[in-house]
């Protein structure tokens, strides 16, 4: 069988099947089907407790693509650090936010959401206030369950729900793991960022045992990825001997665009839409509904 490349071309004369980041054979993911309908939603939760490592770029980008291909995404920033809101231009003071729904979880969620410059892409903001929301919490009967009795309201609007977790496995997490059908974690590829998925993969293990059955680890992500490095191959090679097929074949190259795009209040697929990073997190998109991660 002849080998393609990641744009789907044929290589001339080439038998053997062009080989990923992975180590694995590159797969020419196809453009997903339009939907016939809409929800209700699949939430799942963009987790890792060390920080700094792509949750938020990914969530901003992973959205804005995916509504790009006709679906209906709401992102949640449940990050008191409100970088997700920041990252797509949205306003986060004198307006409510996740933090208001979760101290009254009576209160009609659409209230809270904004649109974002994406068609399709909308966003339940986030600030400083959130970082009080433990204390507050602390005390409610089944705490861990208040954001999923919040999204409750408006997952049939919605195709796929991304929650931007903060840093840490506190109660916000295991509120928005206790939520989620699936779990995306992405991961820096190095050592340090390396160490602690084994903590992480146990908290979930451990939310599903408690709190909820149905919850599974969709994918690893490698995020900030440098072919020119022995370390972050040695990574990114460690990642899949541990976790085999769970980690994507599309790898997230480390690069400025970024940050200039958040800076800009805008995803990739609007501020360099031909960008190898933007076309990346297209070839993310198109693997997760490959892998039915999402619809």
């Amino acid at each position: 069988m002849t080998a393609k490349n990641n744009t789907g071309g044929e290589l001339a004369g080439m038998e053997t099947p062009v080989m990923g980041p992975t180590g694995r054979p590159l797969t020419d993911f196809p453009v997903p089907a339009k939907l016939k309908g809409h929800g209700p939603a699949r939430i799942i939760s963009l987790c890792n407790q060390k920080g700094g490592v792509g949750k938020t770029t990914t969530t901003i980008n992973l959205g804005a693509t995916l509504a790009g291909y006709g679906r209906r995404v709401l992102v949640i920033d449940f990050d008191p650090q409100g970088a997700l809101s920041a990252g797509l231009g949205v306003p986060t003071h004198d307006t409510l936010t996740i933090y208001d729904l979760l101290l009254n979880s009576n209160r009609d969620p659409r209230e809270a959401i904004q649109r974002t410059s994406v068609p399709g892409l909308d966003i339940i903001p986030a600030n400083i206030d959130l970082s009080a929301a433990e204390v507050h919490l602390v005390n409610e009967v089944a705490r861990e369950t208040i954001l999923a009795r919040v999204l409750r309201k408006i997952t049939d609007d919605y195709d796929v729900v991304l929650i931007d977790c903060q840093p840490s496995l506190g109660l916000l997490t295991v509120n928005a793991l206790t939520a989620s059908h699936g779990v995306l974690i992405p991961l820096e590829c190095e050592f340090f960022a390396l160490r602690g998925v084994a903590l992480l993969v146990e908290t979930i293990d451990k939310v599903r045992d408690r709190l909820n059955p149905a919850i599974k680890l969709d994918a690893i992500l490698a995020t900030m990825y440098d072919s020119r490095t022995l370390h972050s191959r040695e990574v990114l090679e460690r990642v899949v001997d541990a976790f085999g097929d769970a980690v994507l074949e599309t790898v997230i190259g480390r690069t400025v665009k970024f940050p200039d795009a958040s800076v800009a209040g805008q995803p990739l697929s609007q501020f360099a839409p031909d960008h190898t990073a933007a076309k990346a997190y297209e070839q993310v998109a198109r693997e997760l509904i490959a892998r039915g991660a999402v619809a």
